[in-house]
């Protein structure tokens, strides 16, 4: 329609105006056109009223449309808000709900942790187990302390032993430089004999050579001059009277030097004698101090083997004595835990006797109650209704009704005394789940204790405190694999000391 108007504009602008003396046909044209102008222009003006409206009428939807729009976002918004304000309410209410209950559990936790037996008489044993524990670390502390005593005895044993030893090689080393300087004192005398030897044989030789120069003399003299064979045997005999002498002069030196060796010889085996003695005298003083040092590490060693022995035997008691304590209190607890049961046991078989003939009495009470309320009712309609002023048809019918009344009464109090005891069996229901609810609280409160101490008790934890295989289970692997390998004798070869 906007592009039919448009050109009918355009077809205006182009009509073209007729000229001054126009026939009529052209002036009629020239009408004609401008009356299809005029329309043409008031189509386009209804055009223009029509877009318009069109205009508005979009507008308006679009504005209903963002209003509607709006309006839902609003809508939905305030249904968001309103779910999630319900949704933090719920889990605020859910929250508090759980803290309430968990400070109830918690509560209830800690009654059943100051009420219970069992869990009191675990704390106790636990108690005990840190006793025992203590006691045997200050009886290890002891040994610690005698085996440190005995070891400082045996570090001044062997230091003791250690400077007799040194002493022993000092006595050794002057020894062998006693005999060092004795060989080299030997050693010199030796050599001081072999050059006086040596000294004589020269002299020996010189007198030998002086011989063979006066036989030589003679010699030569006896050939020069046969003719002075006096002079010569004169000389001669001159000669063997001075070998003569030499001879008795070197018998004597001779002598002489035999009694300087045997006295020498004398000298160094008084020396030798003294020596020996001295070093008979030091052995024997050495080896009385050794045996002397040997007895006194006999008597010490039997004296700390005694008190080994004795403190042994002491510890052996005492663990018997414990044991003996341990087993007595065991049997205590048994005994008193069997009278708790047997208590119990009696207390719950009277109980129900009694409830039983409570039941049995309340029963015939009701029935009795019922018989009663029954007749007292009927005699009551009767008498409301005076029956006996009735013919007999209308007494039937009356005394039915008033039978169907009292039956209907009647069996709406059964029925009021069923949901009595529905009730009393609900309560009861609740009360075992009550008590099976604090069983297992007591039963999480024991493992939860032994988890936090058996662990470092163990070795020490009294009989009863593991009951079973669910216990170890329950304490993991590491645990189970230890408690089973301590579970040895006290008193055998091993002990109690892996």
């Amino acid at each position: 329609m906007l592009t039919t108007a448009t050109n009918r504009r355009m077809q205006q602008k182009f009509v073209p105006t007729p000229p001054a003396g126009a026939s009529e046909n052209e002036i009629q044209l020239r009408k004609d056109i401008i009356r299809q102008n005029n329309l043409d222009r008031m189509y386009e003006s209804e055009d223009k009223v029509n877009a318009k409206r069109v205009f508005r009428e979009q507008e308006r939807i679009r504005r209903e449309l963002e209003i509607e729009e709006s309006l839902l976002k609003a809508e939905s918004e305030r249904t968001v808000k309103i779910e999630t304000k319900r949704r933090e309410e719920s889990l605020a209410q859910e929250l508090e709900k759980y803290k309430l209950d968990q400070l109830r559990e918690n509560k209830m936790r800690q009654q059943l942790r100051e009420t219970s037996y069992e869990l009191r008489e675990l704390e106790s044993k636990l108690k005990e187990a840190y006793v025992a524990k203590e006691r045997h670390a200050q009886m290890a502390e002891k040994e610690a302390q005698k085996f440190d005593s005995l070891l400082e005895d045996a570090q001044i044993m062997k230091r003791m032993k250690e400077e007799s030893e040194r002493a022993e090689l000092h006595q050794k080393q002057i020894d062998q430089m006693k005999r060092i300087e004795m060989n080299q004192y030997k050693q010199d005398l030796h050599r001081q004999l072999e050059e006086k030897e040596n000294n004589k044989q020269k002299a020996y030789e010189e007198f030998l050579k002086e011989k063979l120069l006066i036989d030589e003399i003679v010699r030569k003299i006896y050939e020069e001059d046969q003719k002075e064979h006096e002079r010569k045997l004169l000389a001669q005999q001159a000669t063997r009277e001075f070998i003569d002498e030499f001879k008795k002069q070197r018998e004597i030196w001779k002598i002489q030097e035999r009694e300087i060796m045997e006295a020498e010889n004398r000298k160094i085996a008084e020396y030798a004698k003294i020596q020996k003695e001295r070093d008979d005298s030091q052995k024997e003083s050495k080896k009385a101090r050794e045996e002397a040092i040997e007895k006194v590490q006999s008597r010490l060693f039997e004296q700390i083997e005694k008190d080994r022995e004795a403190r042994e035997e002491m510890e052996h008691v005492r663990q018997e004595l414990y044991l003996e304590e341990q087993e007595a209190l065991v049997r205590n607890h048994e005994r008193v835990e069997m009278e708790r049961k047997i208590r119990q046991r009696l207390d719950l078989q009277k109980q129900y006797e009694e409830q039983m003939q409570y039941k049995v009495m309340r029963q015939q009470a009701e029935q009795e109650e019922e018989e009663s309320i029954k007749k007292q009712m009927l005699d009551k309609f009767a008498a409301d209704d005076k029956i006996e002023q009735m013919n007999a048809q209308k007494r039937r019918m009356k005394q039915l009704e008033h039978k169907r009344t009292v039956e209907a009464l009647l069996e709406e109090r059964r029925q009021r005394m069923n949901m009595e005891k529905q009730r009393e069996l609900d309560e009861r229901i609740l009360s075992d789940k009550l008590d099976a609810y604090r069983r297992q609280i007591i039963e999480e409160e024991r493992v939860k204790l032994l988890k936090e101490h058996a662990t470092k008790l163990l070795g020490y934890l009294p009989k009863g405190v593991i009951r079973d295989s669910r216990d170890l289970e329950a304490m993991g692997d590491d645990f189970k694999k230890q408690f089973q390998k301590r579970q040895v004798d006290f008193f055998s070869d091993e002990g109690w000391t892996k």
